[in-house]
């Protein structure tokens, strides 16, 4: 006796499920510039790696011998892989079948491989093309019935943002459910162009009285500056390494510290740019990224959602060969003022960090939040409480360097003032409750009124403030603790970092992962 007839069934069966939607199907997949379910995976993972499960589920029609007719696989793969040698879970939607349209797909398929990211601890990555929820309304027909909506899966994808990393990668048209597994993730991006993400494609938009293209209605560049997603890739491919990248900094689960890698990098490195690197003028701006670059490991700085919240810079890095969470001011936007944007931005990134055990480098220029109308509309005072609130929920070390501005309630939310001051300043540090030269006149008012000469007081009273506005007047008063030569700030880091992973313990968080 032999099995040999059922082990062939297995090979023809896995051909077919190989085959995707056919030769036509994927012959316009490739037309409209796009990689195939398959391409993508090989595209993304350590090579040979990749082992489907569910391989043979899909739709099957057979004959009146009960002989196999037809057989159309799943639009969902699934399976087990490798990135750099490390364990990771894979989903990839298949496009040239239906569409993408949830209603072709098998939803086991996905319960089953967020179940196993999350309990096998593996970091999870979904490369996401499709048309949605539930299919077209044509499917009810077909159906007989409608039913009250609901996600399967919906409950392991919000636990899993709270134990394992979480990509996404939208490559292709996204709606509906796609759309939504997008963006719960710890880091997601579009490709231009190629991609775009709406809660309704343009069809049913038009529905509404709204005719707009695809780019129109949900392109990279909307999402990527709305913050619905955190970076737009060039391509398919940068897409895959920007997915690698950001992985790498990252534990596989919360039950592990990030992985110090060699570097040859020395701690004590120090660039002679940065004792000029912010200018006198506090009316002259200055670029925050070379100065970034110039203190963490070299090419090391892997930046997150750069055209979102701009004012603020947020990103990963290493510093010795131990990875870290970057913030830094950027005075080139908006002086580095936080907007409403910017401080859900800030809340978003501390969550990750502080999810996954990373020690956070904020480095501050911050004239404190937004002011005026538009920022009373958008609820700047809400969202900046809630970045203050995660940030001082956070458990990670955080590390402050004062490079200029610090003032106001904004200008107090740099880390979790109540626990040990890690922080130091440069000299050029200026800080208060309200900046000398916006409060002065306002102050002074009926000095300056009551004055023979206003012009001249005015200008007295500045001299005598500038004198006090002096860092060193702070440091007396240990209201500040270290001023530094900027070029030092390498060397200190290295020396924060190196503590800071003394006292990080794996594990999870008194709450979940705020998405």
């Amino acid at each position: 006796m032999s099995w040999q007839k059922e082990v062939d069934e297995i090979g023809k069966r896995k051909k077919l499920a190989e085959a995707m939607g056919g030769p036509e199907k994927l012959k316009k997949q490739k037309a409209d510039g796009k990689l195939n379910a398959r391409e993508r995976i090989a595209g993304l993972v350590d090579k040979g790696s990749f082992r489907e499960i569910g391989q043979l589920g899909g739709a099957a029609t057979y004959d009146a011998k009960g002989e196999l007719k037809s057989f159309l696989p799943s639009n969902m793969l699934f399976g087990r892989a490798k990135i750099e040698g490390r364990p990771v879970v894979v989903q990839s939607d298949d496009f040239t079948v239906r569409g993408g349209a949830a209603d072709a797909a098998i939803h086991e398929k996905l319960v089953q491989s967020e179940k196993l990211a999350g309990e096998y601890r593996m970091p999870l990555v979904r490369m996401i093309e499709g048309t949605g929820g539930g299919g077209s309304v044509k499917t009810l027909e077909t159906m007989g019935f409608t039913y009250v909506p609901e996600v399967p899966g919906w409950d392991l994808m919000v636990d899993n943002l709270s134990l394992i990393p979480v990509v996404a990668l939208g490559l292709g048209p996204v709606a509906g459910l796609g759309a939504g597994r997008l963006v719960m993730s710890h880091y997601s991006l579009l490709v231009k162009g190629l991609s775009q993400l709406f809660v309704a494609g343009p069809p049913v938009v038009a529905a509404v009285g709204e005719k707009r293209t695809k780019e129109e209605l949900g392109g990279s560049h909307i999402h990527a500056k709305n913050g619905a997603i955190d970076d737009e890739a060039a391509s398919e491919a940068e897409a895959f390494a920007m997915a690698r990248t950001f992985l790498s900094y990252l534990p596989s689960s919360i039950h592990e510290l990030p992985e110090r890698k060699p570097t040859r990098d020395k701690p004590d490195r120090r660039e002679q740019f940065l004792i000029e690197a912010v200018p006198r003028d506090l009316r002259h701006l200055y670029k925050i990224r070379p100065i970034i670059e110039a203190v963490v490991d070299q090419g090391s700085f892997f930046e997150i959602g750069r055209q979102h919240g701009p004012s603020i810079v947020t990103g990963f890095a290493r510093i010795d060969g131990y990875p870290v969470g970057i913030m830094a001011s950027d005075p080139m936007v908006l002086g580095g003022l936080w907007t409403a944007a910017t401080a859900r931005k800030v809340e978003r990134f501390i969550d990750l960090a502080d999810t996954f055990h990373l020690p956070v480098v904020h480095m501050v220029d911050n004239p404190g939040f937004m002011i005026g109308r538009k920022a009373e509309e958008d609820g700047t005072i809400r969202y900046g409480s809630r970045a203050m609130t995660a940030v001082y929920q956070s458990k990670v070390p955080i590390c402050v360097v004062i490079l200029r501005k610090v003032y106001g309630m904004g200008g107090s939310a740099p880390a979790n003032l109540s626990r040990f001051k890690w922080r130091f300043a440069w000299p050029s540090g200026d800080w208060g409750s309200l900046p000398i030269s916006g409060g002065l006149e306002a102050a002074y008012k009926s000095d300056l009124e009551a004055s023979d000469n206003p012009k001249a007081l005015l200008k007295d009273i500045t001299a005598r403030l500038n004198q006090v506005r002096s860092p060193f007047r702070t440091a007396e008063k240990f209201r500040i603790e270290d001023i530094i030569d900027p070029r030092d700030t390498r060397p200190m880091l290295c020396e924060f970092v190196e503590q800071a992973y003394r006292v990080l313990e794996p594990g999870p968080k008194a709450r979940g992962f705020r998405c």
